[in-house]
């Protein structure tokens, strides 16, 4: 992707957070200098790979596959081995009308997907068999503390408010229909680096072509410009 295309889902993301009464914590707000004047304070918002995450997958196609993500907060696996600390996670993205998040399971993670604003957001359900393709398998979810029940390959709509809760092993694709949805997600300790499993093999972040300077860094910036950066968990 390129850098001015990243800038600008990012403006454009701002203002659609903005317009749905989300406040974001400052450092959502840092530009490129005021992260090269952070000291070591700042290490946990580098470490935990917290901020601004933009995804084409690798493919390409933004508009039709991708997704604008911003984590709020999020603990370490060390977090979950000990049960002290932060042991999990928040974030929220931002789902364009017929933009696929595409089809994947988590083996570690449960999370909640939380419809907070716009369209409405379909999410479609499988089970992952023992090879990690689609089960036959009839999914059972639990949405705001009820159980419903979905063929394999069969839709939940949420409308905003409303929530859905996926265990491990669940594929999941989703997309906003007719508008734009605000989704929020919160979970157990999220690990992009290890714990994404896709349908077919894609990438889980960009490679960036630099055509314009960094309106925001994205997690993946980070070692370029925090001298205090050490490995993210975009990476461990």
């Amino acid at each position: 992707m390129k850098r001015s295309e990243i800038n600008q889902i990012i403006r454009e993301g701002e203002a659609f957070v903005r317009q749905h009464g989300f406040a974001l914590p400052p450092f959502a707000h840092w530009s490129p200098e005021d992260w090269k004047a952070k000291g070591p304070e700042a290490r946990e918002i580098a470490e935990h790979g917290l901020g601004w995450d933009v995804t084409d997958f690798g493919l390409g196609e933004y508009q039709n596959k991708g997704v604008l993500l911003f984590t709020l907060r999020n603990g370490a696996l060390e977090n979950l081995r000990s049960l002290k600390g932060k042991t999990y996670c928040e974030k929220i993205l931002v789902c364009g009308v017929d933009q696929l998040v595409l089809h994947h399971y988590h083996k570690s993670k449960t999370e909640d997907i939380i419809n907070r604003g716009g369209g409405v957001l379909e999410i479609v359900l499988h089970w992952a068999d023992e090879q990690g393709q689609f089960s036959d398998r009839e999914v059972k979810v639990s949405c705001d503390g009820l159980e419903r029940s979905v063929p394999a390959g069969g839709a939940v709509l949420l409308q905003p408010g409303e929530s859905i809760t996926l265990e491990p092993f669940q594929y999941h694709q989703f997309r906003a229909l007719e508008k734009p949805v605000l989704v929020g997600e919160v979970s157990t300790v999220n690990d992009d680096a290890h714990d994404n499993f896709f349908l077919e093999p894609v990438g889980r972040f960009p490679q960036v072509e630099e055509d314009e300077p960094p309106y925001r860094l994205l997690i993946t910036d980070y070692g370029s410009y925090y001298r205090y950066s050490q490995s993210p968990q975009t990476g461990y």
